[in-house]
C-alpha cells in the first residue's frame, strides 16, 4: 500500500472558469505532489471576462466542511483565499488558529478582473483575526494598500508595506510587486530576514489565478517539511513556469498552465 503524500486544505471560493479558486489550488497541489482538499467558502460564476455572481456559504457549511477533514484526515498545511464577510474571515481565523499546521494567508480583496470579492466591512476581521494566525501572508500591491494604507509605487516602497502588514502578526509576509514595472519582484520577510525574489517579467497577459497559484504552491513546500523562505522560493519559480505557459481561453484573460511542471524538467518533490 502507497503512504499517503503530505495533505493541504484550501479554504477558497470555486471559480467556474477553473483558473483560479478553489479550481486553481488543486490543480497546484497535484502539480507539486501533495493531496489536496478543499473547503468551499463561496460559489462564483465567472469566466475569463470577470465575475458575473457570487454566493457565500453560510458559516456552518464552511465550519463543518474543514471539521469534516481536518478531525478525520489531518492537515500539513492550510491556505486561505475568498473569504467575504467578516463573519466568514472571523470563523475561518478561529479554525486555523487552532489548527497545528502552517496557514498561508493569501488576503483576496478584488479579482484579476477588479471585482470586489471582500466585504469593506471584512477588513477590519482580516487585519485583527486573519492576519495574526497566518504563518504567511501573500498580499498583493492593491491588497497591503487596502490593508494597510501604504501605496508601493516603486520597488523601494515594499519594505515599507510588509512592516505595515507585519504589524498585524502574521509571522512571515510575501509582498507581491507584480503590479510594479520592470522585473516581478517579491519581498519576503519576518522583519528580521530579507528574502528579494526575483523573476523576469513574461509577456503574457493570460496570468488569471496567480495569486491562489502562488500561495497554495507555498502551502504545499510547507507541507513537505520546507522552510519559510525555501517554501516561497520553490513557489515562486513554480509559477514564474505556470505564467510563462499561460494560454488563452475565452473571450479575455486566460489562466496561468498549473499542469506545466508536469510536462517539463522541474523538481516538484
Amino acid at each position: 500500500m502507497t503512504a499517503a503524500p503530505p495533505r493541504v486544505l484550501t479554504v477558497a471560493g470555486s471559480d467556474s472558469g477553473g483558473g483560479a479558486g478553489i479550481q486553481a489550488d488543486l490543480k497546484t497541489m497535484l502539480a507539486l505532489g501533495v493531496h489536496g482538499m478543499s473547503v468551499i467558502t463561496a460559489v462564483t460564476a465567472q469566466n475569463s471576462l470577470g465575475v458575473q455572481g457570487a454566493w457565500e456559504l453560510p458559516v456552518e457549511a464552511v465550519r463543518a466542511q474543514y471539521r469534516s477533514v481536518v478531525d478525520d484526515i489531518g492537515v500539513q498545511a492550510v491556505k486561505t483565499g475568498m473569504l467575504a464577510s467578516a463573519e466568514l474571515v472571523e470563523a475561518v481565523a478561529g479554525l486555523i488558529a487552532g489548527t497545528d499546521a502552517p496557514a498561508v494567508v493569501d488576503p483576496v480583496g478584488v479579482s484579476k478582473h477588479g471585482d470586489a470579492l471582500l466585504a469593506a466591512s471584512a477588513l477590519d476581521a482580516v487585519r485583527t483575526e486573519l492576519l495574526p494566525a497566518a504563518t504567511v501572508a501573500t498580499p498583493n500591491l492593491d491588497e497591503a494598500a487596502r490593508l494597510t494604507g501604504v501605496r508601493v509605487l516603486s520597488e523601494e516602497q515594499l519594505p515599507e508595506a510588509a512592516a505595515a502588514v507585519l504589524a498585524y502578526g502574521p509571522k512571515w509576509v510575501l509582498i507581491k510587486g507584480g503590479h510594479l514595472d520592470g522585473d516581478a519582484v517579491d519581498l519576503l520577510t519576518d522583519g528580521t530576514e530579507e528574502h528579494w525574489l526575483r523573476a523576469p517579467r513574461h509577456d503574457n497577459r493570460h496570468t488569471h489565478g496567480t495569486g491562489c497559484t502562488l500561495a497554495s504552491a507555498i502551502a504545499a513546500r510547507l507541507a513537505k517539511g520546507r522552510t519559510v523562505p525555501e517554501a516561497v522560493a520553490d513557489a515562486k519559480e513554480y509559477v514564474t513556469g505556470a505564467i510563462a505557459a499561460g494560454f488563452a481561453l475565452g473571450g479575455g484573460i486566460g489562466p496561468v498552465d498549473h499542469g506545466w511542471a508536469l510536462r517539463k524538467p522541474y523538481a516538484a518533490g
